[in-house]
């Protein structure tokens, strides 16, 4: 299980990446559409959380507002891109092959992506 930080430095579960992990592992390939390219995303992802760090540090450091809000914003536009990678790649692979196999599974997995686009856009 997961967790998170709250505003308090608290631990505490991540019920939504428990329910993520535990519910949506329904795909029929035995892969995930962004396995191909997992080191590439990992990487990105690293890059990113550097970014986090690197954001913290100029908070602790007092660092001018504007300038961590530029670096705020860049590392907002990396995590939007990963999550465009990927919502690409699950279009590609889980939603293509289930839309071509017809049936509710398609419409399930239509309805998903629909979901996961409206809380990228939303984000």
């Amino acid at each position: 299980m997961s967790t998170v930080v709250n505003d308090h430095d608290e631990q505490q579960p991540d019920v939504q990446a428990e329910q993520v992990a535990d519910g949506h592992e329904n795909c029929a390939h035995a892969t995930h559409g962004y396995s191909q390219d997992k080191a590439k995303y990992l990487a990105r992802l690293r890059r990113i959380e550097g970014q986090a760090r690197g954001i913290h540090r100029m908070v602790d450091e007092d660092v001018y507002c504007i300038d961590i809000l530029t670096q705020i914003s860049a590392m907002t536009s990396a995590l939007e891109n990963v999550g465009l990678s990927l919502l690409k790649d699950h279009l590609n692979h889980c939603v293509v092959d289930a839309a071509r196999a017809g049936g509710p599974e398609a419409e399930e997995k239509i309805e998903e992506a629909m979901a996961a686009i409206t809380r990228l856009v939303k984000s």
